[in-house]
């Protein structure tokens, strides 16, 4: 695994006591918007996000990381009873609790980047629409789409298995990885999202079912 960058204004110990048996190359930043500026050069696969402390300015830098760089898989950490205080959902790929065990903490990181980073074609097609996997890009007739990481990720889902129907609990599982905080209801934000950047032209790549849920189309 690459290097990680923990944005926090405490150390890796006091934020994931359970990571300090494990050999990850963490490099720590202030928590704060102004921070971000330095994630280029870092390159990191993966940034945690301490709101165990402050959940208000944890929200805020996790928002402001999906406008800066919607590409960079995110986990944030938070305390139990701050799960329903701010839609966490919206704006981290993956969370843990500040006592997670050092196991859980290396495998929500491995799937992390796998599903980031997955072997397969280095594009997927649907029609006009073009997925460009390894550097992120989108585009529909030639026109990019600026998709957020987990936009991107329920798109490309969705358009590997055209015509496929998946119901709202499996696309969570399936592209969030986690069923146990949010609800099925991101689900269907994401959609209508992704429908209105694809524009009325080209919203129905992304048809409903029903009483179902939502399936690429089978062109």
């Amino acid at each position: 695994m690459g290097s990680i960058v923990l944005l926090s204004d405490r150390s890796v110990p006091e934020v994931l006591p359970g990571a300090s048996g494990l050999l990850l190359d963490v490099k720590t930043e202030e928590l704060s918007v102004a921070a971000l500026a330095d994630l280029p050069t870092m390159e990191p696969v993966a940034v945690i996000v301490d709101a165990a402390e402050n959940p208000g300015q944890g929200y805020a830098v996790l928002r402001a990381l999906g406008e800066h760089d919607p590409r960079i898989p995110v986990v944030v950490v938070v305390e139990r009873r701050d799960l329903e205080r701010f839609r966490w959902e919206e704006v981290a790929d993956e969370l843990l609790y500040p006592g997670a065990p050092d196991a859980e903490i290396r495998l929500r990181l491995e799937m992390l980047v796998r599903r980031s980073n997955p072997g397969g074609p280095a594009s997927v097609r649907l029609g006009p629409l073009v997925l460009e996997v390894d550097t992120f890009r989108v585009r529909v007739h030639g026109r990019p789409l600026d998709l957020t990481f987990r936009e991107f990720e329920l798109l490309r889902f969705l358009a590997e298995r055209p015509g496929r129907v998946f119901t709202r609990p499996t696309l969570m599982r399936e592209v969030w990885g986690y069923d146990f905080f949010g609800g099925t209801r991101t689900v269907d934000v994401h959609i209508r999202r992704l429908r209105a950047k694809l524009g009325p032209e080209h919203e129905a790549l992304i048809e409903t079912v029903r009483g179902v849920g939502y399936r690429a189309a089978d062109e």
